[in-house]
């Protein structure tokens, strides 16, 4: 018996309105146990399917797998990687003898007629915050996993990559309904704590839309300290994102993983479809035997494509496209090659 996931609760995806604008929502079928994809298998490319087994355990095979097919490619590669106490600017305190001089705080020193010295932080650790958008229309897929469960998968390979050595992570999960912060921490063990909590984040219910500019504005104010912003989403929607990610932007490196499933782009010929906006809670009747209509909406799905990674290219973001019919580890493999022989970028660096 196939069971039926979906952006909504009854059809495919999002449908172009009349004249021939963006995609809407909706659903269609996903793998399940018994349709042949095993859970936290991995070996035909797709990440574990959560909510469908112990979730240490999923994440431990996932863990395996990242490092099996990824690890070392980031190896040594930190923001700001020079020698010496760092550039980044710390604490004051008092002043004793040998200090170095020329570290001062003069200001300080002004204010409370006392020598004190200005502490650096080193550039060495580098410090990543991942912005995770799990509202409803991230509940679907037709492909080989939900988009959920890919995000959660783009989330884990950016901590296995760049928990080392120091370094932090920290997210923020935005589903619609709440967002959770979880600061960054250094260690291994922190890291499998935040990868918990994200996977045990509730599902949203239909109806609300979420607010990823929300919860990248929680970054810009205060300013964090200078690293790595991942944000992990569809992009669907508004784009009301670009501007607080465009003012990320002066300060941090980053990184946009976009999750795609493949009824968001083109939908296949199987009659009339009724389809629910999980987001907006519209119910639209998609007359998909039309091929003149399936062009329009492939034409309109493609212009959004297009707009989401000129956004990403404006903010000065890195842009990794995932899907959930496709290996979404070689798409990494093959994002971090490209971005070092670019030379630079928020991944690779």
């Amino acid at each position: 018996m196939i069971r039926r996931r979906g952006r909504s609760r009854a059809a495919a995806d999002p449908a172009p309105p009349a004249d021939g604008g963006g995609p809407a929502t909706g659903t269609a079928t996903a793998p399940t146990p018994g349709s042949g994809v095993a859970p936290g298998a991995g070996d035909d490319g797709a990440p574990p399917h959560f909510g469908e087994g112990p979730a240490d355990i999923l994440l431990q095979r996932l863990e395996l797998t990242v490092r099996r097919r990824l690890d070392g490619l980031l190896q040594g590669d930190h923001l700001g990687l020079v020698p010496g106490s760092g550039s980044e600017a710390g604490d004051s305190r008092t002043y004793h003898p040998g200090d170095d001089v020329r570290r001062m705080d003069w200001p300080v020193t002004a204010r409370t007629q006392v020598p004190h010295v200005r502490e650096t932080i080193a550039d060495r650790e580098l410090e990543t915050w991942a912005v995770v958008d799990l509202s409803a229309s991230l509940d679907f897929g037709t492909g080989l996993c939900d988009k959920r469960d890919l995000a959660i998968a783009g989330l884990a390979a950016v901590s296995h990559l760049t928990v080392r050595g120091g370094n932090r992570l920290g997210a923020v999960v935005t589903t619609g309904e709440r967002v959770d912060r979880y600061p960054a921490q250094a260690g291994r063990l922190a890291a499998d704590r935040l990868l918990r909590a994200v996977v045990a984040t509730p599902r949203a219910t239909s109806g609300r839309r979420g607010d990823l500019a929300a919860a990248l504005e929680t970054l810009r104010r205060p300013p964090r300290r200078r690293g790595l912003v991942v944000v992990v989403s569809d992009f669907l929607g508004d784009t009301d994102w670009e501007r607080p990610l465009r003012g990320l932007g002066a300060r941090h490196e980053l990184l946009g993983i976009e999750v795609v499933d493949p009824r968001e782009l083109e939908l296949p010929d199987v009659g009339l479809l009724t389809v629910v906006d999980p987001e907006s809670g519209q119910t639209l009747e998609v007359p998909t035997g039309d091929a003149e209509f399936r062009a329009r909406f492939a034409a309109g799905a493609a212009e959004q494509r297009r707009a989401v990674a000129a956004g990403l290219r404006r903010a000065g973001a890195g842009h990794l496209q995932l899907r959930t019919d496709r290996d979404w580890l070689m798409d990494v493999v093959r994002f971090v090659a490209d971005r070092r022989r670019a030379g630079s970028g928020g991944a690779s660096r």
